[in-house]
């Protein structure tokens, strides 16, 4: 059964497409089978892996989501993985659903093809709403890019109570899988001052702070851009920071 990680944040910016991105690449070189799932509807990560995402295409998640298609029927083979893509119609599902057991829509259409891959990256919207609490709802584990700014603390407090929110109403097995501080500059002081702070706050929300810094590249925004493998860029720094995200992860056994 494939273990399923959620790449979260509500606040947009802070690399959650681009940490998924390069996870799966590095995943793929490891031989294993990956599942990504875009859920956000701007698409992007659809777009960076080449699937379709075009609103007239008519097989995205939201297609499954609303028991249009099965989920095997929107999966999307790409040169790099299999994709689930998403786009704008994604957005609807807030106002489309709002019976009871909506946050279940997502586990629920994923459940059939998990036996098929050995990871599934959910790559969640900047937001904390319903399309977010799917997303923690169907993922054993969350892991959280931030920026080394003041409002990274505060946002790490928002997205733990819609944990603890989803611990007690749709998925008590759901851990933390770490915050990840991204485009950070360690000869920066201030950047220093920013991870001890998020570090404290971490602690007392009993989040591990990750051993591995992402810094700041624009080949990884090139790579996406162009629709290449990030993580074929192995000299560049931050791509090397992204494989020790994945050995790190493979340690902590999230993946």
């Amino acid at each position: 059964m494939a273990k399923i990680l959620c790449v979260s944040n509500q606040k947009g910016g802070v690399g959650k497409t681009t940490t998924t991105n390069a996870l799966a690449m590095g995943l793929r070189r490891l031989g294993r089978r990956v599942l990504c799932v875009d859920f956000d509807p701007q698409g992007d990560l659809s777009f960076g892996l080449r699937a379709d995402n075009r609103v007239e295409m008519q097989n995205s998640v939201y297609h499954a989501l609303k028991g249009e298609l099965l989920a095997v029927q929107t999966i999307q083979h790409t040169p790099f993985c299999d994709v689930i893509p998403a786009n704008m119609l994604l957005s609807g599902i807030e106002l489309e659903f709002t019976g009871k057991g909506r946050e279940y829509l997502l586990k629920n259409c994923l459940k059939p093809v998990l036996n098929q891959y050995d990871n599934v990256l959910i790559d969640s919207p900047p937001a904390l709403g319903i399309l977010t609490v799917n997303a923690f709802t169907a993922s054993d584990a969350v892991l959280m890019p931030v920026l080394p700014d003041i409002f990274s603390l505060q946002g790490l407090v928002q997205l733990s109570g819609t944990l603890d929110e989803v611990r007690q109403k749709s998925n008590p097995r759901i851990r933390a899988a770490g915050v990840l501080l991204t485009r950070f500059v360690a000869r920066e002081n201030a950047s220093k001052v920013i991870r001890e702070a998020i570090a404290d706050i971490a602690q007392q929300l009993q989040f591990p702070l990750l051993d591995t810094t992402i810094r700041n590249s624009s080949i990884l925004t090139t790579a996406q851009i162009n629709r290449v493998d990030v993580m074929a860029f192995s000299r560049n720094k931050a791509v090397q920071d992204y494989q020790c995200l994945l050995d790190e992860l493979l340690r902590r056994e999230v993946l």
